[in-house]
């Protein structure tokens, strides 16, 4: 059965995207303003976990109710049944490729612990670095722009573009620069975009993301892009910037670069052998059509 031209032209990648940007970004922005209508009488640290959870909630129900369901082919990049497994693995790799970050730039002479932290941040981090910044985050990169740009343009071009706006989404930073974007764009650009591409699932990627903000910055203490919290101990980046990454924080080392981005590229690597690879939209067309061609 033909399906109507209205339906149709909402379900070509590009207009698919703009629907599935609109969904997300309205409803992120709507509850911010929503919150903001709320009198300030109440202590906004104390709330703060309530307003992630239901900021979270609320972005779940409109992917699972409308934005899952549009484009040529549906699919659910939100199984629940996925979800326990993949997001404990995800934290789990996080925990420890940051912390072998953190040993190498210690071995350096770049990372040096010099006390017990306040652990004063701890809320923040979980919260707002862990979970919002973890699932809002994927949803809009991974689960959205990497979805459709992959559809039109093929997983080559997805997955530069976003790893590309993926860093430029960070240079207004606290102590951000053009290395630290382009060093965002390599390590998680590839790194995110890559457990979404072996997956196909945004669970993993979620886990990732969640494990490591929380690793770097409650953990041991070093600024989560480039922004400076009080963690469980209180350490110190010194010497040549390009292996502490600075003010910005590790994510900026050439070690991140290299380790992160190496792992990024194993998964797309995993990815390929799996036959994961999307080809570009005009070119599964011209496929169909000499399939249906050769089939009369």
């Amino acid at each position: 059965m033909t399906k109507p031209l209205w339906r149709r032209i909402a379900d070509f990648p590009l207009v698919a995207l703009a629907i599935a940007l609109l969904a997300v970004v309205g409803t992120t922005s709507g509850f911010g303003w929503l919150v903001e209508q709320i009198p300030d009488i109440t202590n906004q640290d104390a709330i703060r976990p309530f307003k992630v959870i239901a900021l979270i909630a609320l972005l779940l129900i409109v992917y699972k109710l409308a934005v899952r369901h549009l484009g040529e082919e549906p699919h659910d990049d939100l199984p629940w049944h996925r979800a326990p497994r993949e997001l404990a693995l995800g934290t789990l790799l996080a925990f420890g490729l940051f912390s072998a970050i953190v040993a190498i730039a210690a071995v350096l002479g770049s990372y040096r612990i010099v006390g017990w932290g306040g652990g004063e941040d701890f809320v923040m981090i979980l919260f707002v670095a862990g979970f919002a910044a973890g699932f809002v985050e994927e949803l809009m990169f991974r689960g959205v722009l990497f979805r459709w740009l992959e559809d039109f343009g093929g997983s080559w071009f997805a997955l530069a573009v976003t790893s590309g706006l993926f860093g430029f989404a960070h240079i207004g930073n606290d102590n951000a620069t053009w290395l630290s974007s382009l060093a965002i764009a390599l390590e998680a650009g590839i790194l995110l975009g890559g457990a979404y591409m072996v997956t196909r699932s945004l669970w993993f990627a979620i886990g990732i993301h969640f494990g490591w903000n929380v690793t770097q910055g409650f953990i041991w203490d070093v600024p989560v892009s480039g922004n400076d919290v009080d963690g469980m101990v209180e350490a110190q980046l010194r010497g040549n910037e390009l292996l502490s990454g600075g003010a910005f924080g590790l994510e900026a080392s050439v070690i991140a670069m290299v380790l992160a981005t190496a792992v990024g590229i194993y998964f797309v690597w995993l990815a390929v052998q799996r036959g994961e690879i999307v080809r570009p939209w005009w070119v599964r067309r011209r496929v169909a059509r000499i399939a249906v061609a050769a089939a009369t």
